[in-house]
């Protein structure tokens, strides 16, 4: 049987428009060792791992007359060289020069006729570092047979290179002939699959995705809020193919203490970060806030089965993260309120669902934040139009440190991609001490994220600062 996509990874390669390129990225920051830590112990490294992750040698092949939906199949001129990347920054590098090629990185779409993901080995940093920047294909990622690579070549302790010798061995590419007979072989089962198949090669690209969405009852059973549009505001603006990026390094000792003294949960203090951070950026921008004003986030949670005792992988629902609907009062001055709003509206999504906050989503083992951040925009991939203003990712890690090799991970910021009509979407994860934010921009509506980034440390200050 053909290794065939499903309905919600196929909408991810028929929503895809050069604007708006359907993958996920990371940029991992890493203190180079003694041992040394360069591209080829990096090339090395992911050779060994990709043993455990067949998906990525595998590429997407269409059907002809679109007869079923694509399927994966090995890719036989596999080149790794040509999907793990060397460059370098001008020494010495700054942050600002990393996250300017960060941006530009993630504005290109990956080639259709590979393996869908890249990664790019970063020089020339200053203090003698190193980046990795990841790109990865929603499609790819489910988080049951195929997790993100950056997960996979991270480890608790360090490790020396590790021995062995590849012997994959690709398999053919199916024929045109075999695709087709394939394709009629199923249509005897499900005869109005063809039809509708064919039908969705013809229609608008939006109009496809939201079809074959429908069709996986993505959107009937992840959507917990009343379906009215989102506030008008500079959030939402069909978005161009250019990108902006910044990242944010915060304290996690000061969430824990804001939560200690008013209560929430961490997710909840990072939200109300977020929110004053936004409600800032929304007055630079010349935006008058009246006290009821809000900006609506879509908010990912992972959603546990009914009948789980304990956070598990097992336990999750296929895995599933499910997008919901969180209005940010941005009007409202107080930000002590702003947080007791929002812990008082994530409070019900979390009791309704079984939806993980973020604090348990820690005990989910297996599941590192690069790969919660790909299945988060595959939900966020299941809302359109101008339901949302934001989306906002948040995903916490292990609080000790990861190695790749020798290499010791100082830094981890995530970028989500951008919808068609969003102009800014937010990764946050924590790491070893810290809170980290990608905030990732449309470069023509949404040019000033470092502005943004700037409003969030002294956000966070302010809600640090204020004492009932």
């Amino acid at each position: 049987m053909p290794d065939r996509l499903s309905a919600l990874d196929a909408s991810f390669l028929y929503v895809e428009e050069p604007a708006t390129p359907m993958h996920v990225g990371g940029v991992a920051v890493f203190e180079r060792p003694r041992e040394g830590f360069d591209y080829d112990r990096l090339l090395a490294l992911v050779a060994h791992r990709l043993t455990y992750l067949p998906r990525y040698r595998q590429r997407v092949v269409s059907v002809p007359g679109h007869l079923a939906r694509p399927v994966w199949a090995d890719d036989v001129d596999f080149d790794l060289n040509y999907h793990v990347r060397r460059s370098a920054l001008p020494a010495p590098g700054s942050e600002e020069q990393l996250f300017e090629l960060v941006a530009r990185l993630m504005s290109r779409r990956l080639d259709p006729e590979r393996p869908l993901w890249e990664a790019y080995f970063v020089e020339g940093l200053a203090g003698d570092r190193v980046a990795l920047v990841t790109k990865t294909h929603q499609s790819m990622v489910d988080g049951i047979g195929t997790v993100e690579l950056g997960q996979l070549i991270l480890d608790t302790v360090p490790h020396e290179r590790e021995p062995g010798e590849d012997t994959w061995v690709p398999r053919r590419l199916p024929t045109r002939a075999q695709l087709v007979l394939d394709a009629v072989g199923e249509a005897v089962q499900r005869p109005g699959e063809v039809v509708e198949n064919v039908r969705s090669a013809a229609r608008d690209a939006a109009a496809t995705a939201d079809k074959v969405l429908d069709a996986a009852g993505e959107v009937a059973s992840a959507l917990r809020a009343v379906l009215r549009p989102a506030p008008d505001g500079p959030l939402n603006a069909r978005v161009s193919g250019g990108r902006v990026f910044a990242g944010v390094r915060t304290d996690l000792d000061a969430y824990r203490g804001v939560r200690a003294r008013h209560g929430g949960t961490i997710n909840d203090v990072v939200l109300a970060v977020l929110t004053g951070a936004l409600r800032e950026w929304l007055g630079s921008r010349g935006v008058t806030l009246s006290p009821t004003a809000t900006v609506r986030a879509l908010v990912p949670l992972a959603v546990l089965d009914p009948d789980a005792t304990e956070f598990s992988p097992a336990g999750l629902v296929n895995n599933r993260v499910e997008p919901y609907l969180v209005d940010l009062p941005v009007g409202e001055p107080d930000p002590v309120l702003r947080l007791q709003h929002i812990a008082h509206a994530m409070a019900e999504h979390v009791d309704a669902e079984r939806s993980v906050a973020a604090r348990a989503m820690l005990k989910v083992g297996g599941f590192a934040p690069a790969t919660m951040h790909s299945l988060a925009a595959r939900a966020a991939g299941s809302l359109s139009g101008r339901l949302f203003n934001v989306l906002i990712a948040n995903s916490p890690g292990p609080q000790r440190p990861l190695y790749a090799g020798h290499a010791r991970m100082a830094e981890i910021y995530p970028v989500m991609p951008l919808a068609r009509d969003q102009a800014l979407a937010i990764g946050v994860t924590s790491y070893h001490g810290d809170v980290y934010f990608g905030l990732n921009g449309d470069r023509k509506a949404c040019h000033d994220v470092a502005a943004l980034g700037g409003m969030i440390s002294e956000a966070l200050e302010e809600l640090e600062g204020t004492h009932w």
